[in-house]
């Protein structure tokens, strides 16, 4: 072997040994931030949209789900959950949420998993329909301190939240009328906004009027388990439980039904636009799979509820974030034969209280 072909190989193994000697970078040194003892509470909120109390009572509701992972997870379920509200509320880049908490992006993208997950499955607990007759009766009062409409307990639509293209067979069945992929998601809520019944399974390219079809809440209603209606808009079908709006109002009294509906109504959209005030990743777009954002989107109205429940103000850093509302509703034709008991039914109630 020649001298230069000797140099050669000792360059090479130089290079070898001194990238096997280079120290790596140790995540585990990153600074871990405690924001419940560093920050006030007015820097809390600042960060996390949600005070103190508030996250210490979502903390607690799924603390042990959070502590049990076999692998030994180091990370305290008050950084979790917090992580996990950070990214939902202001729906930043996961490695910035990351950076400030000393972790990495893929931890934090399994952590809103696992939190979500915790949350959707003590969903029943926060997310129900007036069950008892005093529970619907008291419901049906506040509906009418809005516009005198009698024996409401329920406002029903659907909004869309975006979801990433779906490169899979069936995958174009997501695309809703706008253009772009989305779950379709259907509400049911009450006259302070709670929501009391949420479907997340249905595809961009679904009718509202065919989710409220196939739901488990109208065979409930078919089932006589609740003595007041829904209200819905003309997407609907016109039913003995659910009143839409007179197409072509006639009379005086179609006309007062008319107004009272739409202010009544007017209850879910109301419910909307502070869920995604609150949650800004249902505003913009959930771009996890299929599953987890499902699975989250329960979760934020699990959330949402407690907020209320906890008079937790929202926090509002864009004034005209509504107008970018992915809400989406058109006429529907229905077939006259499934009208004709609820249009019935309609014109009797009007007559008798409008």
């Amino acid at each position: 072997m020649d001298m230069d072909m000797v140099d050669l190989v000792d360059i090479e193994d130089m290079e070898v040994i001194e990238l096997l000697q280079t120290p790596r970078v140790n995540n585990r040194n990153r600074l871990r931030r405690n924001p419940f003892v560093e920050l006030s509470d007015e820097d809390f909120k600042q960060k996390y949209r949600f005070n103190k109390r508030y996250a210490m009572k979502i903390i607690n509701l799924i603390r042990e789900d959070l502590t049990s992972d076999p692998r030994g997870c180091s990370v305290s379920p008050e950084i979790q959950v917090v992580c996990a509200l950070r990214s939902w509320a202001r729906h930043e880049i996961q490695d910035d949420t990351a950076d400030l908490h000393g972790l990495s992006q893929p931890f934090i993208s399994q952590t809103c998993k696992k939190v979500a997950d915790a949350i959707a499955q003590i969903s029943h607990r926060f997310i129900k329909m007036p069950a008892t007759l005093t529970e619907q009766e008291e419901a049906m009062q506040k509906f009418r301190r809005i516009a005198n409409f009698p024996t409401v307990i329920g406002a029903i639509d659907c909004t869309h939240v975006r979801i990433k293209k779906l490169n899979v067979d069936g995958g174009h069945l997501y695309i809703n009328r706008k253009g772009f992929p989305s779950l379709n998601i259907q509400v049911a809520c009450d006259a302070e906004c709670k929501i009391m019944d949420i479907v997340t399974r249905w595809r961009g390219s679904v009718h509202d009027s065919r989710i409220f079809r196939e739901s488990r809440l109208k065979q409930r209603f078919e089932a006589g388990a609740f003595s007041g209606i829904l209200l819905g808009d003309s997407g609907y079908a016109c039913t003995p439980y659910l009143f839409t709006p007179v197409l072509n109002p006639t009379t005086p009294q179609e006309e007062r039904y008319n107004t009272a509906h739409i202010r009544t109504r007017n209850v879910v959209e109301r419910c909307f636009g502070l869920w995604k005030q609150r949650f800004r990743c249902l505003l913009r777009g959930q771009y996890c799979n299929i599953e987890t954002a499902r699975k989250t989107i329960v979760a934020c109205a699990v959330l949402h509820n407690i907020a209320l429940d906890m008079k937790e103000d929202v926090f509002n850093t864009e004034p005209n974030s509504h107008q970018f509302n992915l809400q989406t509703s058109e006429p529907l034709v229905q077939p006259i034969e499934n009208n004709v008991r609820g249009n019935i039914r309609r014109r009797q109630f009007i007559e008798r209280h409008f």
